[in-house]
C-alpha cells in the first residue's frame, strides 16, 4: 500500500511538472486537445466536437423550406455510393435538382436537422462576408492592404499583403496546413484560447499576390479585417448578411476562441446541416440572388468562382473548382469530407457529410471521394457526365 502511495504521488508531481512545462512553453493549449479530442478516441477534430467547445448562435429568420422535387427519393442509391457512404461513414447525402430536394438520406443516427462541423466549409462563407463588406462600403476592394485594419502587418513583405490576397489564400505567410502535428500552428489554432494573438505571431515570408498556397491562416485573418471594418462580430454579420436573407430552416453555430477573446474560428467550425448548407451554393448558382432578389453582387460572385492563378485552377475565391468530364463544378470542401457541389448548367447541387473522406491528401488535391460522390448522383439522376 505504501508503494502504491510512492507512485501515486510521484505520478502526480510529475502530471503536475509536466503541465507548467505546458504552460511555461506556451503549449497549454495541448490540454483542451487532450481533453477534447484524444481522450474522447479521436486522431483529429470530428464532427461533433463543437459540443466541446465555446460557440455563438447564428441566428435564422422566417425558414423557407426547400420544396420536394415531383421525383423526390423514387431512385435508390447505387451499389457504388451505399458502399462508399459506408465505408467512409456518410452522415448525410443530398440531391437537389432544380432547386427542389430530389434525394435525401441520413445515416448513423442523424437526421435533416442535425448539427456537424463543416470544417473548411467555412471559408467560403467568410470569402463571401468579404464581398458582403465590400458592397456594404467597409471594405475599399480586394486590393486594399490588410495593413489597413491590422497594422501589425504594415512593414516588409507584410504591407504588400491585400484583402484578395487573403481570400485567394496568396499571403504569402510561414502558416504550416498540418492536421493531425500536436504542435502545428493549425493545432494551436483549433485549441488556443487566444486567436488573434496566433494570428499575430504569423510571418509574411513569401512575396503576397503572386501564389496560391491553401491556408487557414487566411481565412482566419481575413475574418479579423472583417471585423475590424465592419465592426461587427463575424457570427452576427453572418446573421444578417446570408443566414436569415437566405431563409433557413434552424439556426446554427459559429466556434469561439473563448468567451473571454469571442473570436471566431473563421477558417472551420460552422455546425449546421445538409439542406442549410445547400442554400450559399445556391446563392452562387444564382449569380448572387436568391429567389430573384439581390443578396451579394454577381461581379464579385463571378470572381470567386474563376481561378486567381492559371498555375492553381483548383481554387478562386474562397470556393474550389473542378472539372469532371464537360462538367464545371464549384464546391465548398471540409476535413473529413463535407462537401456541397454546384454544377450550375445542369442546376444541380450535391451536398455530402460524414465522419471520412476515405484515402488521399488531406489539404493539397482532391481526393477519389469527390469524384464518386459526383459521378454516382449524376447516375442516379440519368445524367452524362
Amino acid at each position: 500500500m505504501t508503494f502504491l502511495k510512492k507512485i501515486v504521488k510521484w505520478l502526480i508531481i510529475l502530471l503536475g511538472l509536466l503541465i507548467v512545462v505546458l504552460y511555461a512553453t506556451d503549449t497549454d493549449y495541448l490540454l483542451k486537445a487532450v481533453r477534447t479530442i484524444y481522450l474522447k478516441g479521436h486522431s483529429t477534430a470530428y464532427l461533433e466536437d463543437y459540443k466541446k467547445f465555446d460557440n455563438q448562435v447564428v441566428n435564422n429568420g422566417t425558414p423557407q423550406p426547400w420544396p420536394n422535387h415531383k421525383d423526390y427519393n423514387t431512385i435508390q442509391e447505387t451499389e457504388s455510393l451505399k458502399q462508399i457512404n459506408n465505408t467512409n461513414g456518410t452522415i448525410a447525402y443530398v440531391i437537389i435538382k432544380n432547386d427542389s430536394i430530389w434525394f435525401e438520406k441520413y445515416y448513423d443516427g442523424f437526421d435533416e436537422n442535425s448539427k456537424t462541423n463543416s470544417f473548411s466549409m467555412a471559408k467560403s462563407y467568410v470569402s463571401g462576408l468579404m464581398g458582403k463588406a465590400i458592397e456594404d462600403g467597409y471594405i475599399k476592394s480586394l486590393d486594399q492592404p490588410v495593413s489597413d485594419f491590422i497594422p501589425e502587418f504594415s512593414d516588409g513583405l507584410a504591407a504588400k499583403m491585400t484583402v484578395g490576397d487573403l481570400s485567394s489564400m496568396a499571403s504569402g505567410t510561414n502558416w504550416d496546413e498540418k492536421y493531425y502535428s500536436p504542435l502545428s500552428i493549425t493545432t494551436r489554432a483549433y485549441f488556443d484560447d487566444d486567436l488573434e494573438k496566433v494570428i499575430l505571431g504569423l510571418k509574411v515570408v513569401e512575396e503576397p499576390g503572386k501564389a496560391y498556397k491553401y491556408s487557414s491562416g487566411d481565412t482566419q485573418m481575413l475574418a479579423m479585417v472583417i471585423e475590424k471594418a465592419t465592426g461587427k462580430k463575424m457570427y452576427d454579420y453572418l446573421t444578417e448578411s446570408f443566414w436569415k436573407p437566405l431563409g433557413s430552416e434552424n439556426p446554427t453555430l459559429w466556434q469561439v476562441d473563448s468567451e473571454a477573446n469571442d473570436l471566431v474560428k473563421a477558417y472551420c467550425c460552422i455546425a449546421s446541416n445538409a439542406k442549410d448548407f445547400a442554400r450559399f451554393g445556391k446563392l452562387y448558382k444564382d449569380h448572387g440572388k436568391w429567389n430573384g432578389k439581390p443578396i451579394l453582387d454577381s461581379t464579385f460572385v463571378a470572381k470567386s468562382l474563376t481561378p486567381r492563378f492559371p498555375e492553381s485552377p483548383e481554387y478562386g475565391y474562397g470556393w474550389w473548382l473542378k472539372d469532371i468530364g464537360k462538367k464545371h463544378f464549384f464546391m465548398m470542401r471540409g476535413h473529413l469530407g463535407q462537401y456541397v457541389f454546384v454544377e450550375p448548367k445542369d442546376n444541380i447541387i450535391i451536398v455530402r457529410l460524414g465522419h471520412s473522406k476515405g484515402p488521399g491528401d488531406a489539404i493539397a488535391s482532391f481526393t477519389p471521394d469527390i469524384q464518386t460522390y459526383i459521378e454516382e448522383a449524376y447516375s442516379m439522376l440519368g445524367y452524362d457526365l
